[in-house]
């Protein structure tokens, strides 16, 4: 007899580059292990989904015959017209200016399924495989990581407590033009609040710097400054800066990516983006080839919300609890860590956001795989290696002693503990010097 054997597919070249995202492994291992206390997964709150909000917005919709029916057929590609207004909007009041004064319009307002499709398609119209893409050094590795699945080489620029280095910014892209590549480089990629992973947010005198060196070194073409703002309205203390948006006032060169996940609620899975005209009919063409547009029924609930005033409460309310946690967090840490090498062990201050970024002596593997990580799990403990938040730079090594810790879904008495357990874990490993 003839063996029966099914050919395997043949698989796309950009389906062979694209891996699995590390955070996969880490939530399989806090669900495999209920006793671990997770400081890793970046979730909003349980507590603070607005589930009896919604239950009434909806309600409210479903109930009225003639809004229902309009909530429940198709909509249009590029969004509810209604929310893009207010969309806009809100942008001009985070950056208290008028919307005159950001030279666009509704129009230029794209509604996406989560802010990560406007990264996904920007960057597919925009990048060809060998295409250059510059980000921080870190970055967050959900882009990073699609990043490599379009073939796309990463060029990373410094940080500091200020966040991206506009001289590193200036340099890293002085030197792909003196290599004669600067045709190859088609976005400068920037979380601008709170970034995810370290919690720093880029000061303000450094945004209108950035976008002054990504206009200079536009010479060919036009390099996108693509600015991801999905932690914008969790600010916790100080001023929340402009947008960098807000000094690209000829609306040409950055695109601004915000969220409803982080500061409503993620389920809803609804983002939006506002840019440069002369990238909305592409945008608009692509995504029509994705989902012929987002969930159109959760753009009514969302600008119902924002018509009542109720998504603005629950951003308050958001950033009360925050507060909170985060306080829980540092203070834990100053508890448990505080002692531990002085100098050498630091981690950040945010002001908003999920995130602390820890440092450790840079003789603590803090990978997966690694006695550290090994002995957290031991502990009961997660973190995100912070090797998996530095992006494949062939200029770069990624060092491998720093972690990622959120404060997002544990509690204030489960932080408290998490940290504790992840200080007994560091001084196990490293002991006390």
């Amino acid at each position: 007899m003839i063996a029966n054997s099914t050919p395997s597919f043949h698989f796309s070249q950009r389906a062979a580059r694209t891996v699995e995202q590390p955070i996969g492994y880490l939530m399989a291992q806090a669900v495999d292990n209920p006793d671990v206390i997770s400081l890793a997964a970046g979730l909003v709150d349980y507590p603070t989904l607005p589930s009896e909000t919604a239950s009434k917005l909806l309600g409210d919709i479903l109930n009225d015959p003639k809004r229902s029916k309009i909530a429940l057929q198709y909509g249009t590609t590029e969004g509810l017209g209604d929310l893009r207004r207010m969309l806009l909007e809100h942008i001009a009041s985070l950056d208290e200016v008028k919307v005159t004064e950001l030279d666009a319009s509704p129009d230029d307002v794209v509604i996406t399924t989560g802010s990560q499709q406007s990264l996904f398609i920007l960057t597919d119209l925009l990048v060809d495989p060998g295409d250059i893409v510059i980000t921080a050094w870190p970055s967050y590795f959900v882009y990073t990581g699609a990043l490599a699945s379009f073939g796309a080489r990463v060029r990373s620029v410094e940080m500091d407590e200020q966040g991206m280095v506009p001289e590193s910014l200036e340099r890293v892209l002085g030197e792909i033009a003196e290599a004669g590549e600067l045709e190859r480089v088609k976005i400068v990629y920037v979380c601008s609040y709170h970034q995810n992973p370290t919690g720093l947010t880029l000061a303000e005198s450094r945004r209108p710097q950035a976008l002054d060196i990504v206009k200079r070194y536009s010479r060919g073409h036009r390099i996108l400054l693509l600015e991801d703002a999905a932690y914008r309205e969790l600010t916790y203390a100080g001023t929340s800066p402009p947008s960098i948006k807000r000094w690209d006032t000829e609306n040409r060169y950055v695109a601004l990516a915000q969220t409803f996940s982080k500061p409503f609620a993620p389920g809803l899975k609804t983002g939006y983006v506002l840019l440069p005209r002369d990238l909305v009919e592409p945008m608009l063409l692509q995504k029509g080839s994705h989902d012929f547009g987002s969930v159109n029924l959760v753009q009514h609930l969302l600008a119902e919300a924002m018509r009542q005033g109720v998504y603005a409460e629950h951003v308050q309310m958001l950033c009360d609890h925050y507060t909170h946690k985060r306080d829980a967090m540092l203070e834990a840490l100053d508890e448990h860590l505080g002692d531990f090498e002085p100098g050498q062990t630091r981690w950040t201050h945010p002001t908003g956001g999920l995130y602390v970024w820890l440092t450790l002596p840079s003789r603590l593997d803090t990978g997966r795989g690694s006695k550290l990580f090994d002995q957290a799990i031991s502990e009961g403990v997660l973190y995100v290696p912070g090797a998996f938040c530095y992006p494949a730079d062939s200029a770069r090594t990624a060092p491998c002693h720093h972690m990622r810790l959120s404060f997002g879904t544990a509690g204030i008495d489960q932080i408290r503990e998490g940290v504790k357990r992840l200080g007994r874990a560091i001084r196990a490993v490293g002991g006390d010097q």
